[in-house]
C-alpha cells in the first residue's frame, strides 16, 4: 500500500492558518516556519497546489493590484471540502508509522482549547514511552557489560543520546498534559 502523501495536509494547514496564501508566501512559510521539522521544494509545492485545486480542496483567487506588474499572484483559499479534509487528517490517530507527523499536527492546532490537542498529546506520549522502553531494553541487551560499552563506544553514545531525547520528550509531553488538566 503506498504511503499517504503528507504535503497536501501541510499546505492545507498553512493556508488555513493564514486564510489565504500565494505560492510564494507558502514557500516563505516553509523557509521560515516549517523548515525546523519539514521541507518541501518549489517543484513539489506548485504541482501539489494544482492537484489540490483539481480535487476541489482549494480555490484559486487572483487579486487585482494597482501595480504595473503583468501578473497578479494567485492566492489559494480552502474550500469546505479542504477544511473537512484538514480536520479529518488532524483527527487521525497517530501510529508508530505516522509519529513523524506529530510536530506538523501540533503546529496547526491554533487554539489551546482545541478538542484535538489532548488526544494528540496522549497518543504521542504513548508512542514516546514505548520508544523509550524499547531503547532502554536495547541498551541492556547490546551493552550488558562495561567491556561492551568500551568496544562499541560510539554506538553506546548514540543509543544513550536517543534514550535521553525520548526521556525529555516524555517529560515535556507529560508536563503539557498536566497543564491542560489544570486549566
Amino acid at each position: 500500500m503506498p504511503k499517504k502523501r503528507t504535503l497536501p495536509y501541510i499546505l492545507l494547514g498553512l493556508i488555513n492558518s493564514n486564510h489565504q496564501l500565494s505560492g510564494y508566501q507558502i514557500m516563505q512559510e516553509f523557509k521560515n516556519e516549517i523548515s525546523d521539522f519539514w521541507t518541501a521544494s518549489h517543484s513539489q509545492i506548485y504541482p501539489e497546489l494544482q492537484r489540490m485545486t483539481d480535487d476541489g480542496w482549494l480555490t484559486p483567487v487572483t487579486l487585482s493590484s494597482n501595480s504595473d506588474s503583468k501578473r497578479n499572484p494567485i492566492y489559494y483559499q480552502l474550500t469546505t471540502t479542504g477544511q473537512a479534509v484538514l480536520h479529518d487528517w488532524l483527527a487521525e490517530p497517530l501510529t508508530t508509522a505516522s509519529a513523524e507527523l506529530f510536530p506538523l499536527k501540533l503546529f496547526f492546532l491554533d487554539q489551546p482549547d482545541s478538542p484535538l490537542l489532548k488526544p494528540l498529546l496522549q497518543q504521542q506520549l504513548q508512542l514516546s514511552t514505548e520508544r523509550l522502553e524499547y531503547l532502554k531494553g536495547r541498551q541492556q541487551i547490546v551493552f550488558p557489560t562495561d567491556a561492551e560499552v568500551q568496544a562499541h563506544y560510539g554506538h553506546y553514545l548514540t543509543l544513550t543520546r536517543g534514550i535521553q531525547r525520548e526521556r525529555n520528550y516524555v517529560s515535556w509531553l507529560t508536563e503539557l498534559l498536566n497543564n491542560l488538566t489544570e486549566n
